[in-house]
């Protein structure tokens, strides 16, 4: 016989997988124990005559040999099973979404995961088999998705869940019933109970967070303390509760939390419990209460994470002005480095802050000369690097101010500011260290640079930060080779930021290992050549600003955070730390990871393409590289700044033309550029896409056919390029891109071949020779695919046959038949090649004869 059945104490997710399961196990009974939530308790008292239950006390546990387990994997939270059941007997199909546990059955079927509401598991069955559900069941499902999720705000909700509530509406879900049902009503018992505890409630203060622990006995058995727990944490507005209750001969434990740092799960599974990170309940069966409470509160550590202080998340070293400053001055800073406010320092002492609204004040009187200190805030709230990220959190809210000095031993050390802050709670959020989805570590890339780089790549970096490490510099692997180890794809440029000096580092590492160092004073970096004959880069950590749209950007020294921010894109704003301590680990402060997974290209700031159009220009070669798409905002704000790019330089323009068009398609880039509005910059229309596309296409192939015998048969950059500017009219715009002879010439041979009206005239492929000798098989190719012609066949043959043309008569042969050098030798030699390509002179010998019988006194040879 089979059983449905779930855990004591049964809430709306356990109830409605239940019932959920009786769809997919139709003969199942369903079994209860005489323990519900209170709110499901009211739901029975309404609705138990359409539900169709067993007690679990009248189960004759023999016959049972299939057992259905829903919202629970482990035996001792059943309920009464009878002392002498023996689950090696039994075959077990398990539904369940907490974290696993030692203590849990050995399934033989079922599905054990990671989502809000193991009810989320059972729809996903239902929907994937087709099973029709009633309103009422689609409501009792929503009730159970929507309290075991706390209406989608817990943090193990996952997108899973969103989308079986979706379903549920679609069948007919009653949202009225699910937020009349899940409001927790509290009997006059239970309220009496709340009070109890309320009035018993100790908070201890454990590393910065406060914890709720109360305790009562009663002299029967209550239901509803996961209620009244829930109750208490939000009356008392700690961090967490826990509630110690003996009932009878148990004494039961439930705890709710509500701070990131505190997991219960530790502490319940010392008392045989389980649950969810944030919720979760055991039953100590004949406990002694004064036993529990105190080993409970002994081992409270052991649910917290430490403390993340001001010094871990506070940036460093800090910029700050001089009281002395003007406010013109600190406005310009403010917008060269982005910052909303600056310390004010004098003597290594903080003696104020100005902001920009203080400026603005400042400005609007005219007062740009005047010196800082007359308009700065000297009532500065600070902090000291101990400083918990909760306590940081109370300041910034309670004093609504933007940035806290980090103070010690009376000198600023660092600033922690709202950006600090929200970057913490961000990668807190969105970072799961036991997520077992992922098949790389949110944070630690060792083991996958270990398999991805080559052995020596990978032990000079470690060897890299063992030196850094002795030196107590920070040192980081930055920029696209941290981007293609999340991809997966080979990269020998092998970059490294120094927090501190990039140049000394290096000749550091020389000593250390040999090599040779080539150093670059003005930018900061060194470039250090390994005995092995690797290469790395060091670079002093930097910012860049811009003075104006379209500029070439200055450089300064700065911090990595500072030196990732002035990165294009997300996915190239990457590190990874070398240091011995940390190796390995991703700081990846703008989500490029979550980036590279959803295959899009995200500019870091809104002001990024106007500050460098040629951004656009890398955007698109990324995008033909990885096969990703500029997300809507990075390819709106792109269309934006498009028109900057005609304040960009032409061999600027140029470099960036030469990697996207070796890189990428010639037909998808030029597609691509017309979608962006780069070509219309220059008084292209947008008529001239389709056919630059059709004839980039056809000269490609054109070209790799007839020429892959050449070495290189790739057609260069500039062809391509031209075409926009050739199907519009708009030949004239190209010449100042045309920065090389060879490109200059293969443009005016274009314009002439364009007028060549010649092109039928020829019966033989050598008639071309004399017009065509000294033009380019590219520029031939070019035509070709770009316009129409009745003989092209016969100009192809020509182009093949004119670049295997061999030499037969020299200036120097003309010479000793007798003939006096002079410009009849050009027409001579050009006959000769004539009659070469017409088949008549397949020899040195016909040559000869040739010429003998047109020039009669040439001499043998």
């Amino acid at each position: 016989m089979q059983v449905i059945i779930s855990h004591v104490n049964t809430d709306f997710d356990a109830l409605a997988s239940m019932i959920a399961a009786k769809k997919l196990y139709p003969n199942a009974p369903l079994v209860i124990s005489d323990k519900q939530d209170n709110r499901v308790q009211r739901f029975l008292n309404i609705y138990r005559d359409t539900l169709d239950f067993v007690r679990d006390i009248h189960v004759d546990w023999d016959e049972v040999t299939e057992m259905i387990i829903v919202d629970v994997a482990s035996l001792s939270r059943l309920g009464k099973l009878p002392k002498d059941f023996d689950e090696k007997k039994r075959k077990f199909i398990v539904y369940d979404h907490h974290p696993k546990r030692e203590t849990d059955v050995a399934y033989d079927e079922g599905i054990v995961e990671p989502v809000g509401a193991a009810v989320t598991l059972l729809l996903e069955e239902i929907q994937k088999q087709g099973l029709p559900i009633s309103q009422f069941e689609a409501s009792l499902f929503g009730l159970g998705i929507y309290t075991d999720t706390g209406n989608f705000t817990y943090k193990n909700t996952t997108a899973r869940d969103l989308l079986m509530a979706g379903y549920l509406i679609e069948n007919g879900m009653s949202l009225e019933m699910v937020q009349r049902f899940s409001e927790e009503v509290l009997k006059p018992e239970q309220q009496e109970l709340l009070d109890h505890l309320l009035s018993e409630t100790t908070i201890h203060e454990v590393d910065g967070l406060e914890i709720a622990v109360s305790s009562w006995q009663l002299k029967k058995p209550q239901n509803g303390l996961a209620t009244i727990t829930t109750r208490l944490l939000k009356t008392k507005g700690t961090d967490a509760a826990i509630t110690v209750v003996k009932m009878k001969n148990n004494v039961h434990v439930v705890g709710r939390a509500n701070s990131d740092r505190i997991t219960l799960l530790p502490i319940l599974q010392m008392f045989g419990g389980g649950g969810h990170k944030h919720a979760g309940s055991a039953t100590v069966k004949k406990g002694d209460l004064e036993n529990v409470l105190n080993e409970l509160t002994d081992h409270l550590d052991l649910m917290l994470k430490p403390a993340i202080s001001a010094r871990e998340i506070m940036t460093h070293p800090v910029k700050t002005l001089s009281p002395d400053t003007t406010i013109e001055e600190a406005g310009q800073l403010m917008y060269r480095y982005g910052h909303s406010g600056y310390p004010i320092v004098a003597d290594d002492r903080l003696v104020g802050l100005i902001t920009r609204r203080d400026l603005d004040k400042g400005n609007h009187h005219g007062l740009g000369h005047a010196p800082v200190k007359g308009y700065m805030t000297t009532n500065v709230i600070t902090i000291d690097p101990s400083t918990t990220a909760e306590q940081i959190q109370e300041l910034v809210i309670e004093h609504n101010i933007g940035r806290l000095p980090v103070v010690e031993d009376g000198k600023m050390v660092g600033i922690v500011t709202r950006t600090n802050i929200i970057e913490m709670l961000h990668s807190d959020t969105f970072s799961d260290e036991s997520d077992e989805k992922s098949d790389v570590s949110q944070h630690h890339l060792q083991e996958v640079m270990e398999s991805q780089l080559s052995e020596d790549v990978f032990s000079l970096l470690k060897e890299i930060g063992e030196i850094a490490s002795r030196m107590d510099i920070p040192v980081f692997l930055i920029g696209g080779i941290v981007r293609d180890i999340l991809l997966d794809k080979p990269n020998d440029d092998i970059d490294i930021v120094v927090e501190g000096n990039g140049i000394l580092f290096a000749k550091n590492l020389q000593e250390e290992y040999g090599g040779e160092v080539l150093e670059h004073e003005s930018f900061g970096t060194a470039t250090w050549l390994h005995p092995s004959e690797l290469s790395i880069d060091l670079t002093s950590s930097r910012l860049e600003y811009y003075e104006r749209p379209a500029s070439l950007p200055n450089v300064e020294t700065s911090t990595l955070e500072e030196d990732l921010q002035r990165r294009d894109f997300t996915i190239n704003a990457m590190a990874i730390r070398l240091n011995v301590d940390t190796f390995g680990e991703l700081i990846d402060p703008f989500g490029g990871r979550e980036d590279i997974r959803e295959e899009k290209i995200k500019v870091l700031h809104n002001i990024s393409f106007i500050e460098d159009p040629t951004r656009i220009f890398r955007a698109v070669r990324f995008e033909g590289r990885f096969q990703f798409r500029m997300d809507e905002q990075t390819e709106k704000l792109a269309l934006n700044s498009i028109e900057n790019v005609i304040h960009l330089t032409a061999p600027r323009i140029v470099e960036e033309m030469k990697r996207l068009f070796k890189e990428g398609n010639p037909s998808d880039v030029i597609r691509r550029l017309f979608e962006l509005q780069f070509w219309q910059q220059f008084g292209i229309k947008d008529e001239a896409e389709g056919s630059a596309c059709m004839i980039a296409e056809k000269l490609q192939a054109l070209y790799h056919e007839h020429s892959a015998d050449r070495q290189g048969s790739q057609l260069d950059w500039f062809p391509y390029f031209l075409l926009p500017f050739y199907c519009g009219s708009s030949l004239h715009a190209v010449q100042k891109f045309a920065l090389t002879k060879q490109d200059m010439k293969l443009l005016k041979e274009i314009e002439g071949l364009k007028q060549f009206g010649h092109w039928s005239e020829a019966d033989q492929i050598g008639d071309y020779h004399p017009l065509l000798k000294h033009v380019s098989e590219e520029a031939i190719f070019f035509i070709l695919a770009a316009e129409k012609m009745e003989k092209q066949q016969l100009v192809i043959d020509y182009v093949n046959r004119r670049y295997h043309l061999p030499k037969y008569l020299t200036g120097e042969d003309l010479v000793k038949l007798g003939h006096k050098p002079g410009p009849s030798f050009s027409e001579i030699l050009l006959k000769v090649e004539v009659g070469q390509l017409n088949g008549k002179i397949a020899s040195k010998e016909q040559a000869q004869e040739w010429l003998t019988e047109h020039f009669l006194y040439s001499k043998q040879i």
